[in-house]
């Protein structure tokens, strides 16, 4: 029984460590001076779900413990999100509300993505990042940063998928250099 709690309090502390290296990188500056994504709550906590599902889809096919760990990860997700609203200074009472839906959108995304990063040679990553990620003044078709936003995310997908799943799980994801797309793209 103790075995138990040993494992899921590895399982959790696995879990925050993925989660803070997911947080670092979805606060590097160059997402927000070089490629348009609003440095607002909003465009955070975009940033935030697109390296969660980069991280989620790298688990999901990787077995039980993978999927321990995801759900881990799920929870952290939500923590974090009750906890920022609180930070914040949300209401008690529609702080529920506002998790639910926080938790709902990254549900939504990986349903997206997942769909999307699937097919490479179509644009459907791309317009789901202007959509959901990109400020209002985006609106022609293909923006460059969205497109940069999309290239990234299969350059992410693919260095994860090159490394070793125990790298990941001890918190040392290493996705996409985000200097290397922000240089290429147009500033907003």
């Amino acid at each position: 029984m103790f075995s138990w709690f040993k494992d899921r309090r590895l399982r959790q502390r696995t879990a925050d460590h993925i989660y803070d290296a997911v947080v670092a990188q979805a606060r590097q500056p160059r997402f927000f001076s070089h490629l348009g994504v609003p440095d607002t709550l909003e465009g955070r906590y975009e940033m935030v779900l697109v390296h969660l599902f980069l991280i989620l889809d790298r688990l999901r096919d990787e077995g039980p413990t993978a999927q321990a760990i995801s759900r881990k990860l799920n929870e952290r997700f939500v923590t974090d999100m009750d906890d920022c609203m609180r930070e914040l200074g949300v209401g008690d009472i529609t702080v529920p509300k506002r998790v639910k839906l926080a938790a709902a959108g990254l549900y939504d995304r990986v349903l997206e993505y997942q769909s999307a990063i699937s097919e490479p040679a179509s644009n459907a990553l791309t317009n789901i990042i202007q959509s959901r990620v990109l400020t209002p003044e985006y609106s022609e078709p293909l923006s460059p940063a969205a497109s940069a936003i999309a290239d990234y995310m299969h350059n992410c997908r693919t260095a994860l998928a090159d490394q070793p799943l125990q790298d990941i799980i001890t918190g040392n994801a290493n996705f996409a250099d985000v200097a290397l797309i922000a240089s290429d793209s147009a500033d907003p």
